[in-house]
């Protein structure tokens, strides 16, 4: 079995390393996307891979992933949609190119189907990058098995693509504030933040002015902008900190950090490092458990989300500063409670089931100081 962690360790570092030619398995191909994009898995409701059960090797991510519409079933004659994820057999060229694009999300889902594979290598040819001329890359070569110093350098040769792509970005304040975002939080103009129509919630982006190398970090807490030909929407703390309000529309540059959840004491430097692994709190009880559950640590102003699979209450929360807020908010299987802790420090959550049975969960909200350029 390949050492996922050193292996993306390699990624990041750039050390050369010699790599056997036989092809990386579907689940470990998988896997060492996810992993280079620091995005966090959740529990889900979806009904899991019939060959990747509770338990296995990956299962929260390729459940999640399966949830999110990044994965499918395989491509090969063994019955696509069946069910099945076939995680041992060897990773194919066109499923390593599909989830490339799809995990990177340079652009909205539906438009990164088997069917559009085509266009999305014609937008960002990586062939010649990862030892296959282009036109290989078309046919029945696209059944063929990948290496993971193939997937290694499809990686490397897109993310470059993407650093060095540049975007229209507009501004968006005063029409829009206090109202509700995409993702439930309320849009709040003087915050760091921004849309975009594909990033994940949480997203953290490194935007850079082109014209005067500003940068700003910002997190990702909508969906916009839809307008043709701009690609992302800032606030206007954003916006003002790397351009004058006053142009309304700048040339920047996208740096994906990853996900504001996974991100160590929330450092948002570009030399930042991920040095730990995001733990959940999600069983109340051995029957009562939260999909994604209470983070141990999360960035502060990140909008929180709990969904549980049974009734819960919430009964209170005790604020950093020690006040408790009683709340006896009753939360159904269809509905969510959701918190928005917007002062760093710790936070105790109170919960109770229908049953009355209460247990207290912990969440560490870091500050997360912009770093501007």
């Amino acid at each position: 079995m390949k050492n996922l962690l050193a292996i993306f360790t390699m990624l990041i570092l750039g050390i050369p390393q010699a790599f056997a030619a036989e092809g990386i398995t579907r689940r470990d191909g998988f896997l060492l996307l996810w992993q280079s994009i620091n995005r966090a898995a959740y529990e889900t409701r979806e009904q899991p891979f019939s060959d990747v059960p509770e338990g296995d090797r990956g299962f929260l991510e390729i459940t999640y992933a399966k949830n999110r519409g990044l994965l499918d079933g395989d491509s090969s004659s063994k019955s696509p949609g069946d069910g099945a994820f076939y995680p041992d057999d060897s990773l194919t060229l066109e499923d390593a190119l599909l989830w490339l694009y799809r995990t990177r999300n340079i652009a909205e889902l539906p438009e990164m189907q088997r069917e559009h594979l085509s266009s999305l290598m014609e937008r960002y040819s990586l062939m010649s990058d990862s030892g296959r001329s282009r036109s290989s890359a078309t046919g029945s070569t696209l059944s063929e098995i990948v290496s993971s110093e193939e997937l290694l350098a499809l990686m490397r040769s897109l993310d470059q693509k993407l650093s060095e792509e540049v975007h229209e970005v507009s501004l968006y304040g005063e029409q829009f504030h206090g109202q509700g975002t995409a993702f439930g939080e309320t849009f709040d103009m003087y915050a760091i933040t921004a849309a975009h129509r594909s990033f994940p919630q949480n997203t953290l982006v490194k935007v850079t002015n082109v014209e005067n190398e500003k940068s700003v970090t910002v997190r990702i807490n909508d969906r916009g902008p839809y307008v043709d030909g701009r690609d992302m929407d800032l606030s206007v703390a954003a916006f003002t900190s790397i351009a004058e309000r006053s142009k309304g529309v700048i040339r920047a540059r996208f740096q994906r950090l990853g996900d504001a959840t996974l991100v160590s004491g929330c450092s948002l430097s570009v030399s930042q490092e991920i040095t730990e692994v995001p733990r959940f709190q999600q069983r109340l009880t051995r029957d009562v458990r939260f999909q994604r559950g209470i983070p141990h640590r999360l960035a502060a102003g990140s909008l929180l989300v709990l969904k549980a699979n049974r009734w819960f209450v919430v009964r209170g929360v005790t604020y950093p500063d020690g006040h408790f807020v009683r709340m006896q908010d009753w939360v159904s299987p269809e509905e969510q409670f959701t918190f928005n802790p917007a002062e760093p420090g710790e936070y105790v959550f109170m919960f109770a089931t229908a049953q009355g049975i209460k247990r207290q969960m912990r969440m560490e909200a870091i500050e997360c100081q912009q770093q501007n350029a």
